[in-house]
């Protein structure tokens, strides 16, 4: 085992909070430097599937799949594919007792992880502002308030816009040419049943020529819908639209959804609070480098994809899991990057490639959506469960 008690994780998402769980079930030291005040300072997004090969194995780890089945919900696997005239033209209904692929809120997931480390684990409130390599892999890490910190190890869990990525590549993210305007939806079943009955208990896809409403249903009777458009980069500002002027940007998406279903149009009209600009970039795939003593990434900071296929947090949880898996059972840091790295690495580019910037703009493309752009549902379940059985820690 090492012997380091200097481990810095940049990042309390949930890569990097899985990372500083393993390390400390295998007793190593670690310390975990994230920008927000606290784990519940900002919205943390939307609900994710945690997937029984990637994800669901990271909590096994970590000790805590218990904990998360208790807070899972195995209804949110359904998926209904909708078209703009709002009819259902397929539906996946998962079987009961299937556990392939769970869903989570966001923020739920991070309060679970984040209060199963150690008190005094996570430095709230330490907004990474430079990274120096010193001798012998070492590197200083300089925070926005003005405070420093040393390590042996430095892990990049800082996502799509990682400042510890330049410390072993030059990669940036690319714009995808797709955004999405997201919107939400409280108390749905009584305030907005519209929008309860159209989305289901899971996921609605209504995809057509290069827009797309995607909604999700989360704990708590809340929806989240993704109105996609294939656009340039901020385009509400490049057309004139204030972001902020929730009824102008309401209007312009109406206008841009003109023609489709009035159920499907209730997903744009009936928001509650304001939109959100999520515009959607990817890293080069493959993003690869050379070995970098004292550093390495995961997460999207190490291989950020388009969220297409539920890859990006179950893809974080497990490269965080291995990652302190190879520290705990390594002589030497840079045993420990080179052997994490030898798997994550390639993984990570097999996983972009499938959920690449072409391919999402190939799903947005002109036309109608028909039955055979639809995922199997099903197989996906199956190969899930299939690939986890045969999960092998540094396979």
């Amino acid at each position: 085992m090492t012997t380091t008690r200097q481990i810095a994780v940049v990042g309390a998402g949930p890569g990097g909070l899985t990372c500083a769980r393993v390390l400390q079930r295998h007793g190593v030291d670690v310390t975990v430097y994230d920008r927000d005040t606290g784990a519940a300072a900002r919205d943390q997004g939307g609900t994710l599937d945690m997937h029984a090969d990637k994800g669901q194995i990271a909590l096994r780890e970590a000790g805590l799949l218990d904990a998360f089945r208790a807070l899972a919900r195995p209804e949110g696997q359904s998926h209904r594919s909708v078209n703009r005239q709002g009819e259902v033209v397929g539906e996946h209904l998962p079987e009961p007792g299937e556990d392939a692929a769970p869903e989570i809120d966001r923020g739920q997931l991070r309060r679970l992880l984040a209060d199963a480390l150690e008190p005094g684990t996570i430095r709230w409130g330490r907004a990474l502002t430079a990274a120096v390599p010193l001798a012998g892999g070492r590197h200083r890490l300089g925070f926005a308030d003005g405070s420093s910190a040393e390590a042996d190890l430095v892990v990049g869990a800082d996502g799509a816009w990682s400042r510890v990525r330049p410390l072993v590549s030059p990669a940036t993210p690319a714009y995808t040419g797709v955004c999405f305007v997201e919107a939400h939806y409280d108390d749905v079943d009584a305030r907005h049943p519209v929008v309860a009955d159209i989305v289901g208990d899971g996921s609605m896809f209504a995809i057509a020529d290069q827009r797309g409403l995607i909604a999700q249903r989360n704990s708590g009777g809340h929806v989240r819908t993704y109105i996609a458009l294939v656009a340039e980069p901020d385009r509400l500002r490049a057309a004139g639209i204030d972001p902020v002027d929730t009824a102008a940007v309401r209007a312009a998406l109406l206008e841009h959804f003109a023609g489709w279903d009035d159920r499907l149009l209730a997903l744009i009209r009936e928001n509650d609070g304001p939109y959100v600009n999520r515009d959607l970039y990817t890293l080069p795939v493959p993003h690869t480098w050379e070995h970098t003593p004292g550093v390495t990434l995961l997460g999207d900071a190490a291989h950020l994809m388009t969220p297409f296929g539920g890859f990006g947090a179950n893809l974080a949880m497990l490269d965080g899991a291995e990652l302190g898996l190879a520290v705990a059972h390594s002589a030497t840091v840079d045993e420990a990057i080179t052997a994490y790295e030898r798997v994550m690495l390639p993984r990570g580019a097999e996983h972009a490639a499938q959920s690449s910037a072409e391919g999402l703009r190939k799903i947005f493309g002109p036309g109608e959506h028909g039955p055979t752009d639809r995922p199997d549902f099903a197989a996906e379940a199956e190969a899930y469960k299939q690939r986890a059985a045969v999960y092998a820690y540094g396979s």
